[in-house]
């Protein structure tokens, strides 16, 4: 009989197993503002990376810049009115813009959704 090895996590905070950051309506005013953000530990956090997670919501990667901890600040989906905006928006030919980081920042096409590259939120399927 094979021995089986038991599947060990990569410990918290490692590139493979962020820490989920707590949701807060300020920290994501603050991201959504372009504003640096406080890391739990002390120091400020860096951005790694964002991503369109799963059902449409974003996921942001950031790194303390104290102590090298990787966290995950999950970004809530487009609501019915957003989404709704954007609809109308394409409808009219006119440009994208991500209705949580301002008109500055377009919407970019990835497939077949059009989502904001600040925060990985899909706001519009075509």
């Amino acid at each position: 009989m094979m021995d089986r090895k038991a599947v060990v996590e990569p410990p918290a905070g490692s590139p493979a197993n962020p820490i989920p950051l707590p949701k807060s309506k300020k920290l994501l005013e603050a991201y959504y503002a372009g504003k640096r953000l406080d890391s739990p530990l002390g120091g400020q956090l860096d951005v790694l990376g964002v991503r369109e997670g799963k059902t449409g919501v974003g996921e942001v990667l950031l790194e303390c810049n104290t102590s090298s901890l990787r966290y995950l600040l999950k970004i809530p989906k487009a609501t019915k009115a957003e989404q709704a905006e954007a609809k109308k928006a394409l409808a009219a030919g006119d440009e994208l813009s991500c209705p949580r980081h301002g008109p500055e920042q377009r919407l970019v096409k990835s497939g077949k959704s059009w989502i904001c590259s600040l925060c990985g939120v899909a706001y519009l399927k075509t």
